[in-house]
């Protein structure tokens, strides 16, 4: 099948466009597999696609770029189709609505997949109703905005499908969303190669954005208690953001800058993990648990913090790492001490960690995806689907109209489903 992902950014750094990379890549063994990316704003993208992965950038940013697309007048009119509760709004105009409009209009594929709300909201009233049309959801429902949300609930219902990171947003959207087919299907994660820890390092690591709701000035507050205990100990902050002043601030306020120290980004990050001897996740929210998954990968027994949405689908409690209630310093503290001062168990439990890690790997992730554009595909070619998709489009047409010429839109729409199912049934 012809399979086409709309991303913001393919050629910038962050959690969706490395997933999607990935995914599109494992995608790319089987199916012919395009990215396109609303904007183009550097000559390579920050990660490495697959070469099998068409990029196509619909507006091109760079400033050698002789089109300069800033210079055309619709760039300066605010965006109709693209919400305004999507943090990216500023970045959309009438010139974008127009370049993503167009694109979807002429697209040739099975299925077309929307990485962020408001380029699912694009997908819902632009894409062909021919195509098979899914959002993805790689943050959770429950952290948008009541007035996206809102817009959400109205335009998604047009979408064939959401997916989710987890089951448990999955689970959100299906009762916030009535009638919303909402999957969860993890992030794949790729292993870790020859970067595995053996458990023997006195490193704890820690890795993601250094941003309120990871919650590191917890694990710091934690980690005074695990140095004054073990001494010779000591934790490795990977990561950038906003709280690094403070966090320094807390490490030099608790006589912490022999046993924490701030390490900044690093790619890869596995071998970076895979020096440590323990994850430690201390975060209040969580969409999935990236960091998890590559730790695990890299061997890695983890201590998190039990908090929505993610770590509990990831982490079995005393199988592959400690699950502990979110902003419990003490706890968080006993638990890394509980590790550290365990080897076998240690060890164990990251045997643990990588062996089932490998439910993650990009491959099976793929395959699930797969699986449902397939059943979504085989959907959209019965009779009976076709003829309630005409029903919809009638309504959705009518909308506005009085009561009784949307009954009669109903009772026009039940009426082909019925001659549709005796057809078949005839066949």
């Amino acid at each position: 099948m012809r399979i086409v992902f709309l991303l913001h950014n393919a050629y910038g750094i962050g959690g969706t466009i490395r997933t999607v990379c990935t995914l599109a890549g494992a995608l790319a063994a089987e199916h012919d597999v395009e990215v396109a990316s609303v904007f183009r704003s550097r000559e390579v993208p920050a990660f490495g696609y697959d070469p099998r992965v068409r990029l196509r950038p619909l507006a091109d940013l760079r400033p050698q770029n002789p089109a300069r697309l800033r210079d055309d007048p619709r760039a300066a009119r605010p965006a109709a189709v693209f919400p305004r509760g999507d943090r990216t709004y500023a970045e959309y105009s009438a010139l974008t609505d127009d370049l993503i409009g167009g694109y979807l209009a002429g697209l040739d594929a099975d299925v077309v997949v929307g990485t962020r709300p408001g380029l699912n909201v694009h997908i819902a009233r632009q894409a062909p109703r021919r195509l098979v049309r899914v959002a993805q959801e790689h943050l959770t429902l429950d952290t948008h905005s009541t007035r996206l949300t809102l817009a959400l609930r109205r335009r998604y219902a047009a979408l064939d499908a959401v997916t989710t990171t987890t089951q448990a947003d999955a689970a959100v959207y299906r009762r916030r969303m009535p009638g919303i087919r909402a999957v969860g299907i993890p992030n794949g994660v790729p292993p870790a190669g020859e970067a595995v820890s053996d458990g023997s390092a006195r490193v704890v690591v820690a890795a993601g954005r250094l941003a309120e709701a990871k919650r590191y000035d917890d694990l710091v507050r934690a980690f005074a208690t695990v140095a004054a205990a073990r001494p010779d100990w000591t934790l490795r902050l990977y990561g950038k953001g906003d709280r690094h002043a403070a966090l320094a601030a807390l490490i030099a306020e608790l006589g912490l800058g022999g046993h924490v120290r701030l390490m900044g980004t690093a790619a890869p990050i596995e071998p970076e993990l895979a020096k440590g001897s323990i994850l430690a996740v201390t975060s209040s929210m969580e969409s999935f648990g990236m960091t998890i998954v590559e730790g695990m990968r890299a061997g890695l027994p983890v201590v998190a913090t039990d908090c929505p949405l993610g770590p509990r689908e990831i982490v079995r409690d005393g199988v592959t790492g400690l699950l502990v209630p979110p902003r419990d310093v003490p706890a968080i503290a006993a638990a890394l001490l509980e590790l550290i001062g365990d080897q076998d168990r240690r060890r164990a439990m990251g045997r643990a960690a990588l062996a089932e890690a490998a439910a993650y790997d990009p491959a099976l992730v793929a395959e699930r995806h797969v699986r449902l554009f397939a059943e979504l595909l085989a959907a959209r070619r019965r009779p009976a689907a076709r003829a309630r998709a005409a029903a919809r489009a009638t309504a959705t047409r009518t909308a506005g109209a009085v009561p009784a010429v949307l009954d009669a839109a109903g009772a026009a729409g039940r009426a082909a489903a019925g001659k549709a199912r005796r057809r078949a049934a005839a066949r």
